[in-house]
């Protein structure tokens, strides 16, 4: 198991994510008691594969990316804590390559909530 000392989910320097497996842990004031919390996937080029989140108990919920010839994500599948599928989104972008509209259905494909994305400039105020 490749280990990266002090690469954390937060860091903001950039470490290469091919084939990378992210960890989360969760620690007690003391660091006696370790429990997972967070599992991030990504493939073998870099691309996020799989999030998985746990509690006390085990698996909350799991999500799964599927990407398009175009490189960018076209599916996003979401199960519950015992793998069943809930929900997936799909998603239209915009000539940046940016979210544009993101489609929520329910598991038999029922269209449940669309979602608009707005980007908007910021004037630096100089």
């Amino acid at each position: 198991m490749l280990q990266i000392p002090g690469a954390f989910a937060q860091d903001t320097q950039k470490i290469n994510k091919k084939n990378l497996v992210i960890k989360e842990w969760n620690l007690d004031p003391k660091g006696t008691n370790k429990v997972l919390d967070h599992v991030t996937t990504f493939s073998p080029e870099g691309k996020k594969l799989e999030e998985i989140e746990y509690g006390s108990s085990g698996q909350k919920w799991r999500k799964r990316f599927e990407y398009g010839a175009d490189g960018k994500v076209a599916r996003e599948l979401i199960y519950d804590d015992h793998n069943r599928l809930q929900t997936y989104k799909t998603f239209e972008y915009n000539e940046f390559s940016r979210k544009k509209v993101q489609y929520t259905y329910n598991a038999k494909g029922k269209l449940i909530a669309v979602k608009q994305f707005e980007y908007l400039a910021q004037d630096g105020g100089e």
